[in-house]
């Protein structure tokens, strides 16, 4: 393929490096990044998500940040488009697009082409399906469609409903339908010990509460997303907004009080977090070790050598 079809990925689990580690490529390479992360396409979702803020991208163009409303559902259908539309317009300038984040579905959609099932939202079915707990809805999800159960975050109500409603109105398992690959990709994954990782997340997480990530999410709860639509975009988000909700002292709400296990301390809070993004960062390596192609590198200079040769192939 010619130079214009290459298309390097940077993966791997959250807190891992991967957007330090884009910039130096990016720089080095004539790249533009477009984001793979399913927070950082909202806007005023800044601090929580961990988006690039404009000094830190040192002067390298970025595509698919705020690019939605946290008020409204943003698809893995809607971000393929955008994200197309964004890796072909850096092609044309001559410029090498850099694919980077940590959402494997996001990457997936690119990366195979795969193709997004056309399946209208039932929502007589999707009220029906909120009245369940995450827990009910993954027993339900398990029994139905074993490997998307395996691959989904179990604790994201909204796509174990989705996945559901697939399911059920196809009569199928979700569909991993691959078109051809448009693109010659280079998948390069950073891969942390446990013990880095684990560091990694904590240091990054009192970094964003001591930017304002409360004073974020009580911004985003004033201009009026409900703590159900909060507790949907999970980690932060989700147990920042319930610590929030529990600290709220109105009787109009004390009877909701047991949903999120009221009360927890602010320390309490940011052990939940620190354990629930744990948990999400091996579901996350689960997910990207099924994919042979990628390269795993510790450092730097290893993605470096994997660029170069990448390049010049």
């Amino acid at each position: 393929m010619s130079l214009t079809n290459k298309l390097i990925v940077i993966l791997g689990p959250t807190s891992s490096g991967k957007t330090d580690l884009s910039i130096k490529l990016a720089k080095k390479f004539s790249g533009e990044i477009v984001s793979a992360d399913s927070r950082q396409v909202y806007n005023g979702m800044d601090i929580g998500s961990g988006k690039i803020t404009k000094k830190e991208m040192q002067g390298i163009p970025h595509y698919l940040l705020d690019v939605a409303n946290p008020k409204r559902k943003f698809t893995v259908s809607q971000y393929q488009k955008l994200a197309l539309f964004a890796i072909k317009k850096i092609q044309n300038k001559g410029k090498i697009p850099f694919l980077v984040g940590g959402s494997g579905l996001y990457i997936q959609s690119i990366v195979d082409g795969i193709i997004i099932p056309e399946v209208k939202p039932d929502w007589k079915l999707r009220k029906k399906l909120e009245k369940k707990n995450n827990k009910e809805l993954y027993s339900m999800l398990l029994k139905m469609d074993p490997l998307r159960a395996h691959s989904i975050d179990k604790d994201n109500s909204r796509r174990l409903i989705r996945a559901i409603e697939i399911v059920l109105k196809t009569k199928k398992p979700v569909p991993n339908l691959k078109a051809k690959s448009q693109f010659n990709v280079l998948e390069i994954g950073i891969i942390r010990t446990q013990d880095e990782l684990k560091k990694l997340i904590n240091k990054r997480l009192l970094k964003r509460l001591k930017k304002g990530m409360i004073a974020e999410v009580k911004k985003l709860r004033a201009s009026g997303l409900s703590f159900n639509r909060l507790e949907e975009f999970g980690l932060e988000y989700r147990f920042v907004a319930q610590w929030i909700f529990c600290n709220i002292r109105s009787a109009s709400i004390a009877k909701y009080r047991k949903v999120f296990q009221c009360p927890f301390t602010y320390q309490e809070m940011i052990n939940k977090i620190q354990k629930e993004t744990g948990r999400f960062a091996k579901r996350q390596m689960t997910w990207f070790k099924r994919d042979s192609r990628i390269r795993w590198v510790k450092n730097y200079k290893e993605s470096e050598r994997l660029v170069k040769s990448f390049m010049s192939s």
